[in-house]
């Protein structure tokens, strides 16, 4: 029997959990009882449907210190963003609660002016969805909260590293739910596959690489599928801007959390002469504190685990050893679990890897060009277009970049990491595939437009 462990990162003797892993047979059998529960579930009142997600969230909130304790020991986030996303989690069940009572639909007049012709959403049936290990708590919720909210019910295969927090998530909400309609099933990529074979509509949250796997088997199978798949993302700096908070903004989005996040920095693009803002930049990072993700003070934890960690050494040494200067990333913290230092590097060739492919991590690249055209031009130069900031006080610049940038997500003036759940997400290019996630366009997903005409009797 396949047997799914997670270890703490920056303790990697301490075993968070070791459970069985889901075998194509028990997501069989998960999907059934589903199917059964999810009929019932669909024809309940919305107060009913949104008075359990009520009370699922005051359970989350009140099993808050437990959850951000797991988080920091899980997956080593910063124990700072680990009480942010536990708040966010409850947040969101919250507002899928309310969303329960969003129209379903409007009302038309037929062509034949007799008549009435209505649209209504309809639940899909069973969501399947594939979750990652970096928001262990929040990406979860923010798929299975509206996929419930609708009327759907849920299988849920979290990242092998985020199990104990996925399994202890469905232990607060579940009791709250009728039998079956929301299962978490562990497991590798086996699993995986078998819960988006099981789908009726399939959310996936991960690499480029196996999001377009997920998205080819969802599509062959004619149902529906959304695919968030990580970036590149660019921040553009022009010389009007406010250098130190830019250069604060910056490292906070390149380097908080480790780099772990789809939406981080992972390209500063600076418009003219580079010294002021590389200077503040550098001075930025150092003062990230790094270490022990449960010290209040650290905004810089491990990574997820060794390869990531040999990952990132990797494509520095390759950096260097093309070219580049490393400005920051020289010393090697001293904890015994995966660190490794915030790393920036300038005049990074723009054939290599890191310019070209995310690299998980604490590492970000630093190039000048010579004006917006190329500010624009070099930022968009990448298969990627989740997310892009640019710093500016000009408005007709601002504008323009929000135009220009084919990014999902464009900040002015705020760094590229962080997601209002409340507005839609997602990306361009291999960032996304398929409608936005969260927000208002979560109905869209979790639902299925019907179209009905009612003519009277007789013609």
């Amino acid at each position: 029997m396949s047997v799914v462990v997670s270890a703490s990162p920056q303790r990697p003797e301490d075993v968070v959990v070791s459970v069985p892993a889901a075998t194509i047979e028990d997501v069989g059998t998960a999907a059934g009882a589903a199917r059964a529960a999810q009929p019932g579930w669909a024809a309940a009142p919305p107060a009913e449907r949104s008075g359990a997600l009520h009370a699922a969230a005051d359970a989350v909130a009140d099993a808050t210190a437990e959850l951000v304790d797991l988080v920091v020991r899980e997956v080593g986030k910063p124990i700072t963003e680990a009480r942010g996303e536990a708040a966010r989690t409850v947040a969101l069940l919250r507002y899928y609660a309310q969303q329960v009572y969003d129209p379903t639909g409007a009302v038309h007049d037929p062509s034949g002016g007799r008549g009435l012709a209505y649209t209504r959403r309809r639940p899909r049936g069973v969501a399947g969805l594939v979750t990652p290990w970096n928001f262990p708590l929040a990406i979860p919720m923010w798929k299975a909260a509206p996929a419930l909210a609708f009327g759907n019910a849920v299988l849920l295969k979290p990242a092998p590293q985020a199990t104990a927090c996925a399994v202890r998530l469905a232990e607060l909400v579940t009791p709250y739910l009728p039998d079956g309609l929301l299962t978490v099933l562990p497991g590798d990529a086996e699993t995986g596959r078998a819960v988006v074979d099981a789908g009726d509509v399939v959310s996936f949250t991960g690499s480029a690489e196996v999001g377009a796997g997920v998205g080819a088997t969802a599509v062959a199978r004619g149902v529906p599928v959304q695919c968030e798949m990580g970036g590149l993302s660019p921040a553009v700096v022009l010389p009007d801007a406010d250098v130190e908070s830019a250069a604060r903004q910056v490292a906070y989005a390149a380097f908080g959390y480790a780099g772990q996040k789809c939406t981080a920095t992972k390209r500063v693009i600076v418009v003219g002469d580079p010294t002021a803002f590389t200077d503040a930049l550098v001075t930025a990072v150092a003062a990230l504190a790094c270490g022990d993700p449960a010290a209040p003070e650290t905004v810089v934890g491990p990574v997820i685990d060794e390869a990531a960690r040999t990952r990132v050494r990797d494509a520095a040494q390759s950096a260097v050893a093309a070219g580049a200067r490393l400005l920051t990333g020289a010393r090697t913290p001293r904890e015994a679990g995966w660190f490794v230092a915030p790393t920036l590097l300038a005049d990074v060739p723009a054939d290599h890897l890191l310019q070209r492919a995310e690299v998980f991590g604490p590492i970000c690249t630093l190039s000048r060009v010579d004006d917006v055209d190329a500010a624009l031009a070099t930022a968009n130069d990448v298969r990627y277009g989740l997310a892009a900031s640019v710093f500016t006080a000009d408005l007709d610049a601002a504008l323009r970049f929000a135009d220009g940038l084919a990014a999902g997500q464009i900040k002015v003036n705020a760094p590229t990491a962080g997601v209002d759940f409340h507005l839609p997400f997602g990306g361009e290019r291999a960032s996304s595939y398929g409608p936005r996630e969260q927000g208002k366009a979560a109905q869209d997903f979790y639902t299925a437009l019907h179209t009905v005409t009612v003519a009277p009797a007789g013609g």
